[in-house]
């Protein structure tokens, strides 16, 4: 589960790489033990959209000593943590550099702040990094903007890996507003934040970081 991995956007592409790494194999070396072109893996790896047959997906699975579900991702649809750890997991600290390059590319987090009434609330919204400030939308208006001002705000953004046993969570901590600068506003918009829940979101909110941290699960082989 290495940051750098080179790959393109597919999870299929990372779990391809990742399990050759974990094998211990060049590109070369596990195409040949699969029967298939090293330029044929070297699409796969890399390609948004890559559709290989059932039939590759068990001969790669076998040529790098592991099941055709773990690199497909079979059990995506269970929820979180049904499957039992690894054999040797290790949990490591993320560097700041690190946290901000996994959740660089924006997606789905978690605002994380206190509620007056009731306390802490977490509440999952699509975001846009600018910089080093999380942006997100959001409908609450008043109600959010007035929970912002009372305190620390965080934003949670994680990834597991059922398959693999693997993940990463990335905690960043700091103070939240809502953009009301018509310069500012336009530039959020500019972001391409587009809520998944829909409808009418027009309040844009910017978390100006003061601390990232993060950690990660990797397994050994």
């Amino acid at each position: 589960m290495t940051a750098n991995t080179a790959v393109g956007g597919t999870d299929l592409g990372r779990r391809l790489c990742e399990q050759r790494e974990r094998a211990g194999l060049s590109r070369g070396e596990a195409a040949e033990r699969a029967g298939l072109a090293a330029g044929y893996l070297a699409y796969l790896e890399s390609s948004p959209d890559p559709n290989p047959t059932q039939a590759t997906l068990i001969r790669l699975a076998a040529a790098l000593g592991t099941m055709p579900g773990a690199l497909s991702g079979a059990g995506l649809t269970l929820p979180p943590g049904q499957r039992g750890a690894a054999a040797s997991p290790v949990l490591f600290s993320l560097t700041a550099d690190e946290c901000r390059a996994l959740i660089a590319p924006g997606g789905v987090g978690r605002v994380l702040f206190a509620e007056p009434g009731r306390g802490p609330v977490a509440i999952p919204v699509n975001y846009r990094m600018e910089g080093a400030d999380v942006v997100f939308r959001t409908g609450g208006g008043a109600r959010m903007a007035d929970s912002l001002r009372h305190g620390p705000v965080s934003f949670d953004v994680d990834h597991l890996d059922e398959a693999l046993s693997e993940g990463w969570s990335v905690l960043v901590t700091g103070t939240a507003s809502v953009i009301t600068d018509p310069a500012e506003l336009d530039r959020a918009a500019a972001l391409g934040v587009e809520p998944w829940a829909g409808g009418e979101r027009p309040v844009y909110v910017r978390l100006r970081a003061a601390q990232v941290t993060g950690r990660a699960i990797r397994v050994l082989s």
